[in-house]
């Protein structure tokens, strides 16, 4: 069945923590339609799914109660150490690399790739990054979103297309604001993300504008819904069709895909972002990352883009100068 579309303004206020029930709303928000003011003209609304990114857009999040549990490890430059926080209802598990010695910090929040949640233990999918990045000085924030390890589940997240997983990367940042830690350099939060990572990443920049002040895309997934869904579910009827038969298809409900898709809100984006990409990526195609590039440079937004020859997905040979030039990044720009 497919999702109906809801005016703006009704579901902002069904998301809205802390606002009148669903029923108090909508009859507030259809009393003050139907009495306009005589001198003012009816303001078309505009509609968009629940499951989309205007709606995330309009809705609460809240990212709090960082708790960062007993050492786990130890290298000559950081300990390593278990967190949980909140993102709205649901508390969020990760991993945290603290650099010895009294801080403030540049800080960093972390986004892995897809990996099964069967398999996933905590911190996995970037842990040479958590290293190299500690070592330098940054305090490392890795979350493992919802349905990840010792996460909440969400029963909901595949319904939802995993846009909680966004959710779950914003509040990190909030959560390392409000935490008080003196480690943490309130002012000085940047975001890593990788391949379903760097899909989150395009997400929460538009979402989210200024909420981290650099950002980094690993071989990041299309910012088109479209390219992603094609790649990974149109020839996965176990994966394809629960989504179709909620949403419709690409070709049936165009505007749908299109509230999903990032880079319909890049005008949005106010963070720097590098985005690094190998041209024999098997995974990602490097088009995607071309593509996105042109887009925000035609919106005069500040993006940079590194092609690495050769390089597949999973950065090997290239990997360290990947890091350089990252580090390099966070250092212009936090």
């Amino acid at each position: 069945m497919k999702r109906s579309l809801i005016p703006l303004f009704i579901v902002g206020s069904l998301l809205l923590a802390g606002c009148a029930s669903a029923g108090e709303s909508a009859s507030s928000v259809a009393s003050s339609s139907e009495t306009p003011s005589p001198s003012a003209s009816p303001t078309p609304t505009e509609t968009f799914d629940p499951v989309s990114l205007p709606a995330l857009m309009q809705t609460e999040i809240v990212g709090s109660d960082l708790v960062i549990g007993d050492a786990i490890g130890s290298t000559a430059k950081y300990t390593r150490h278990p967190v949980t926080y909140k993102a709205n209802e649901f508390t969020i598990s990760g991993i945290m690399n603290i650099p010895k010695g009294e801080g403030p910090f540049p800080t960093l929040v972390l986004g892995h790739g897809y990996i099964d949640t069967d398999i996933y233990t905590s911190g996995r999918g970037l842990k040479r990054e958590q290293d190299y990045l500690a070592n330098r000085g940054y305090m490392v924030l890795h979350t493992d979103y919802r349905n990840h390890a010792g996460s909440d589940d969400d029963p909901n997240n595949d319904t939802n297309l995993r846009l909680g997983y966004t959710i779950d990367v914003i509040a990190a940042a909030r959560a390392l604001r409000t935490s008080g830690l003196p480690q943490v350099d309130t002012a000085k939060i940047g975001y890593l993300g990788r391949s379903m990572g760097g899909g989150i990443g395009y997400n929460v920049a538009t979402v989210a504008p200024n909420e981290f002040d650099a950002i980094i895309l690993y071989a990041p997934v299309s910012a088109d819904y479209v390219d992603n869904f094609n790649k990974w579910g149109r020839n996965m009827p176990a994966v394809g069709n629960p989504i179709i038969e909620r949403f419709g298809s690409p070709e049936d409900t165009p505007k749908f895909w299109a509230g999903i898709s990032a880079e319909n809100y890049f005008e949005r984006i106010e963070d720097p972002i590098l985005i690094h990409h190998g041209t024999n990526d098997q995974i990602c195609k490097i088009a995607w990352s071309e593509r996105a590039v042109a887009q925000m440079e035609s919106l005069n937004k500040d993006v940079t883009f590194q092609i690495y020859e050769g390089e597949q997905h999973a950065f090997e040979p290239q990997w360290e100068l990947s890091m350089q030039r990252s580090v390099e990044f966070f250092e212009q720009n936090l």
